[in-house]
């Protein structure tokens, strides 16, 4: 057994060759997006620091995925630069580049490069701060229409800028401006783009093996070439590397002292810190949503706080070595995971062929066409399109939206052209402005789930046949609410004006049903008080269903002083019990006296009701009385039984035992009523457990007896059946009332 877990363990663990061929096809893809990620952020400053982006991007995947894995990352996911952080670092530099600010006008570009890798090292900071903060839940609360507009807002950038790429423009030329001079694109250069998306859009059907990166990636540059080589050379876009290799202009360690000792550089603090707290957000938010995207069936589940953690010190040091922001990558985390990558070592056999290629084989990738990798980042642009938006604008187009959907689109729209028209940071502060007061428009809607009166809707205590009719003629007087979501200032304002038209009817007991009630703030526990008070004003009396004291709602009441107020006798832990402690109520104040705790003879009960004294007399004598002490089990669901009960003194109630544990009522019986007839009528097994409330006592008819009087008195015990076919028909004209009231 031993050597057979041994086995069994040794077959179970991810063999090392398929840790090997994860990482390099990982990598295989992962080296171009970085490489193009790293492009875009730097493409403010022309095509001249093309290869500075690409070899900063490459620089943040190697550092970003080493130091995650050293920090304790388990998985084997892949980190690189993401379309989110490139975006918004790419807005920042170009602010920089085009900014009045006269220490960086009078510093040139050199103090613009060290601001903008000061935000990124900065946003590492905030980012490793928020993850040791434990602010990943709050980061978490930000609206989803605010992301996903600022997620197709980067989509749609991305996808913008390659075109100066694709139309063969030599160099880097603003897509506003690329779309006036499209008549000037080069038609092959187009064609060369076209071939490389149509491979990489198709490559599964006859490549499945091959991630798809690089099937358009390749596709591109074997055409790129291969016109070159047919003399079309000059009718081509150039490759990343047209500027020679050693006139980079981007130092792999930024000058930050230079940044500090230029004069006037206080007046850059404010927009280097909100930068960076901006990018740290974004990248946190990214980071989450990547985790969400990548996450299995099974797998463990991530701490948010650390995976913060370790990104901010990656990111941190990454800038310090030139680097850019760096995140979770889906595509080639994907594809490490498709081709056997299990384990951390995965991830850092991606992490060594990326170092690899930064130091050795980064002149020979500078030959690769602008218009092939601008032609795959489009198809990646297209993809990271928010699936959920892309729902809600279907559902608008065909009219089949909410309101609430609508509203969601709207949020999205606004925040996406804002994010490219005007600014990202004012477009998500603004996003999440709107979406939160959305939210609390939502939340001051009424608190209301349902209201009724309980001339319908009883109690699921069975009662005698005049006590039916009673309420039946004046349940109408107690009014019932069942609430849910949060009660406060606003949403218990309009509660209190709803239960006052209401209760202007004819009313004797107001109902709360708080038991879907999420929250409880200090001002709604004090409108709750005043609703009390001014019902008591009028003679109604409020009572409140709270579920169990240790729910949210019930500490919150008592902690307020809400139950003290109103009374531990009027609070209940379920909406049953409340209308049956009102119907009591009622009946009593009808009645003129509490209900009388005399035994009942066999005369006055339901099973005899219409029979004259002699067929009671004969009835009696196929009957025992019986006294059961409170708290006796009188039986157990799935036992046989072949007894009916007559309550002649007490209560008993019928329960269920559910799965999820506890018990559930189904139906008190009172004084008059009959139970466990089932077993006369069918000689089933029990339906439920019945117990008993208090000292019990019945007249018991067992199975032998009946069939006893049926021999001897068979109109007698025709009339008993028919007593207790109008018992049940009662019950379910009842339950049927009670479930048409319900659904409306």
């Amino acid at each position: 057994m031993a050597v057979n877990s041994l086995l069994l363990g040794w077959m179970s663990r991810p063999a090392p060759r398929n840790n090997v061929t994860g990482g390099l096809v990982s990598a295989a893809a992962a080296i171009p997006l970085a490489m193009g990620y790293g492009m875009f952020a730097f493409i403010a400053l022309g095509n001249e620091y093309f290869p500075d982006g690409a070899l900063a991007g490459l620089l943040s995947a190697v550092v970003v995925g080493i130091v995650c894995v050293l920090l304790g990352d388990k998985s084997a996911y892949v980190y690189a630069p993401r379309v989110t952080t490139t975006f918004f670092i790419g807005i920042l530099l170009y602010g920089l580049a085009h900014s009045d600010l006269a220490v960086l006008k009078s510093g040139g570009l050199p103090l613009v490069i060290a601001a903008i890798f000061s935000i990124i090292l900065l946003g590492g900071v905030f980012q490793a701060l928020f993850g040791l903060a434990r602010l990943g839940a709050v980061i978490k609360l930000i609206p989803q229409p605010v992301m996903s507009g600022f997620q197709n807002a980067a989509a749609l950038l991305l996808f913008l800028v390659q075109l100066a790429n694709v139309f063969g423009f030599d160099k880097s030329t603003p897509f506003t401006q690329a779309l006036k001079d499209v008549m000037h694109a080069r038609p092959l250069s187009i064609l060369i783009a076209a071939v490389a998306i149509a491979a990489m859009w198709n490559s599964r059907r006859f490549l499945p093996k091959v991630p798809p990166l690089l099937v358009g990636l390749a596709a591109g540059t074997v055409l790129y070439y291969a016109l070159g080589l047919a003399g079309l050379g000059t009718h081509l876009g150039p490759t990343i590397g047209s500027v020679p290799f050693n006139s980079f202009k981007l130092p792999n360690f930024p000058h930050f002292l230079d940044l500090a000792r230029a004069p006037g550089v206080l007046s850059l603090v404010p927009t280097i810190v909100a930068g960076a707290l901006a990018l740290a957000i974004i990248a946190s938010i990214d980071a989450f949503l990547c985790a969400r995207l990548l996450a299995k069936p099974g797998d463990p589940k991530i701490d948010g706080d650390r995976l913060l953690l370790r990104l901010g010190v990656a990111n941190t040091l990454a800038a310090g070595l030139g680097g850019i922001t760096g995140g979770l990558n889906v595509g080639p985390s994907r594809d490490n995971r498709e081709f056997g990558g299990r384990t951390p070592k995965s991830a850092m056999v991606n992490a060594a062929v990326l170092l690899v290629t930064l130091v050795l084989l980064f002149p020979v990738l500078s030959y690769l066409p602008c218009v092939a990798l601008s032609a795959v980042i489009m198809v990646l642009a297209i993809e990271h399109i928010d699936p959920w938006t892309v729902q809600l604008a279907k559902r608008a187009v065909l009219r089949s939206a909410s309101r609430k959907a609508m509203l969601d689109l709207a949020v999205i729209v606004l925040v996406a052209v804002l994010s490219v028209a005007v600014d990202i940071v004012l477009a998500v502060l603004l996003g999440v402005a709107i979406a939160a007061l959305l939210f609390l428009v939502r939340m001051s809607r009424s608190v209301i789930r349902r209201s009724y009166r309980c001339t319908g809707v009883r109690s699921r205590r069975a009662r005698p046949v005049p006590e039916m009719e009673a309420l039946a003629r004046s349940g109408s007087r107690i009014l019932a609410f069942e609430l849910q979501g949060a009660l406060f200032f606003g949403s218990v304002e309009k509660l209190a004006g709803e239960i006052a038209a209401q209760s202007a009817q004819d009313t004797r007991d107001v109902i709360l049903d708080l038991r879907r009630i999420t929250e409880i703030d200090s001002t709604g526990a004090r409108i709750l008080l005043d609703i009390n008070t001014e019902l008591g004003t009028r003679g109604i009396r409020l009572l409140l269903s709270a579920a169990q004291p240790s729910e949210p709602a019930a500490q919150q009441l008592a902690e307020s002083g809400v139950l003290d107020a109103i009374g531990k006798d009027r609070v209940f832990r379920d909406l049953d019990r409340a209308i049956e402690w009102a119907e009591d109520d009622l009946l009593s104040a009808e009645s003129g006296a509490a209900p009388a705790q005399v035994e009942l003879p066999l005369a006055e009960t339901s099973l005899v009701a219409g029979f004259s004294a002699q067929e009671v007399a004969t009835v009696e004598k196929h009957v025992e009385r019986t006294v059961y002490e409170a708290g006796r089990v009188i039986f157990r669901e799935g036992d046989p039984g072949s007894e009916l009960y007559i309550v002649a003194r007490g209560s008993a109630s019928a329960y269920l035992r559910p799965a999820s544990g506890g018990d559930l009522r189904l139906v008190t019986f009172a004084q008059g009523t009959v139970f466990g007839e089932l077993a006369i009528l069918d000689a089933g097994p029990r339906s439920a457990t019945v117990s008993t409330e208090g000292e019990l006592v019945c007249y018991v008819l067992s199975g032998n007896d009946f069939a006893s009087l049926s021999s001897k008195s068979p109109a007698v015990a025709i009339k008993v059946l028919a007593n207790l076919g109008r018992q049940l028909s009662l019950r379910l004209r009842d339950a049927n009332r009670t479930i048409q009231q319900l659904e409306a």
